[in-house]
């Protein structure tokens, strides 16, 4: 999506990322590396004003500390120097405390639930019963803390803080107030004192994957419940070119089914979980074409280029990110997608792009050769696996794969 504007300004570049959980920060990352190499002067490090939700809020809050985004993709393959190592799997701790609290209350709501259901009326027993047993139920399946000191520690290192208020660019990162319906934005006047890692941890807890994250009174959640993109957030603070990334699209099944590549009916064969995120795409997707049309009219001097997925993509759908070849996959499908982009909207983008002072490259969108490792510093030879637990497990787990034979379950592997 682009806009002329009517009337030059001085510039500044905003940036805002969706969310997307680890595969759409991964994906981000690709698209964003995509970007800087094919778009002359553009530096992500640099922008004026950064708007994140949810997993965007996780990669905006490095950016604007300063950690590029070849040093990001850098640490997906390969151990960065005085970094801890990216590793998904670290974010999905199980929420030990909260399951054994609510485990514990089984016994007293099981009594009363019994109790009710011998002595109430008829027609009222069973449900009764079984909303008060579902009290035991805990909020989240995982524990958001490790989301926290991840980068409380990563922005204790020099050069970096944790503090909006000492960023030298701006910084929002944007979640809701669960009990009032409301978007939060951190980083703004009378919220900027709030420690960003924190405020990336409450824009990050998707109700039923995290629990709620209470910061000064308010039961903040996953941004992403209000807007998708929060896109407005950047505008509104004078931003003239505004860059967004949403990694989250519906998936179009049957493009992989005619292929072969999948099984038929491959997202009823996935279960609840696959019908719950295509059912989740498709709905804030749909709201943020509705609230992308808008500024137009609310932001008449501004630019906004919108990057995502394409729908045929179904391989981002259907990987396990926690695994290592998933991790590069998603990174090196989001690199090829955006440049195919750039190039499908050249004649749209380059005059948009030199009304602020930056020039597409049309010489890099055509070298077909061109990697997003090599480009990040991580020449393919060099990108191999880290030896952690989770990706020898996920490994052993794909040898297994392929001798015992699947039961209708998921995607084929493509030959």
């Amino acid at each position: 999506m682009t806009r002329t504007s009517r009337k030059r300004k001085t510039r500044r570049l905003g940036l805002a990322l969706a969310g997307g959980g680890p595969e759409g920060a991964v994906y981000e990352l690709g698209a964003l590396r995509a970007l800087e190499e094919s778009i002359e002067g553009l530096d992500f490090t640099r922008c004026d004003v950064y708007v994140g939700v949810s997993a965007g809020a996780f990669i905006a809050s490095a950016l604007a500390n300063g950690i590029s985004a070849a040093q990001l993709v850098r640490g997906l393959v390969v151990d960065e120097p005085g970094e801890a190592p990216f590793d998904p799997a670290r974010f999905f701790k199980p929420a030990y405390k909260e399951w054994a609290r609510r485990g514990a209350q089984l016994p007293k709501l099981f009594a009363e639930a019994l109790w009710r259901f011998t002595s109430g009326r008829q027609d009222q027993r069973v449900m009764e019963s079984l909303i008060r047993l579902s009290r035991a139920l805990p909020p989240s399946l995982f524990d958001n803390e490790p989301i926290r000191r991840y980068l409380e520690g990563s922005f204790r290192l020099p050069g970096r803080t944790n503090d909006f208020r000492q960023l030298e660019r701006q910084l929002f990162v944007v979640a809701a107030d669960l009990e009032a319906g409301t978007p939060v934005v951190f980083g703004s006047p009378g919220l900027d004192h709030v420690p960003i890692s924190l405020a990336v941890q409450a824009s990050t807890a998707l109700p039923g994957l995290y629990s709620p994250v209470e910061v000064e009174g308010r039961l903040c959640v996953d941004g992403v419940l209000l807007r998708t993109v929060h896109a407005s957030v950047a505008l509104q603070r004078g931003v003239t070119m505004l860059f967004c990334v949403n990694p989250v699209v519906p998936v179009d099944v049957a493009a992989g089914e005619r292929q072969g590549a999948l099984r038929e009916g491959a997202l009823l064969r996935g279960g609840l979980p696959a019908l719950m995120s295509q059912t989740f795409r498709t709905l804030i997707h749909s709201r943020m074409v509705v609230g992308m049309a808008r500024y137009e009219t609310d932001f008449p001097g501004a630019d906004v280029a919108l990057f995502e997925p394409e729908r045929s993509e179904y391989r981002l759908f259907f990987r396990n990110i926690f695994t290592f070849a998933a991790r590069r996959e998603v990174c090196e499908i989001a690199y090829a997608a955006t440049r195919r982009d750039l190039w499908a909207r050249r004649a749209e983008l380059a005059p948009m792009l030199k009304r602020h002072g930056l020039t597409l490259n049309l010489d890099v969108l055509q070298e077909e050769s061109r990697d997003v490792w090599e480009g990040a510093g991580v020449p393919r030879e060099g990108a191999t696996p880290r030896k952690s637990v989770t990706d020898r497990l996920s490994r052993a787990l794909e040898r297994l794969e392929t001798v015992i034979p699947r039961r209708g379950r998921g995607p084929r592997r493509s030959s």
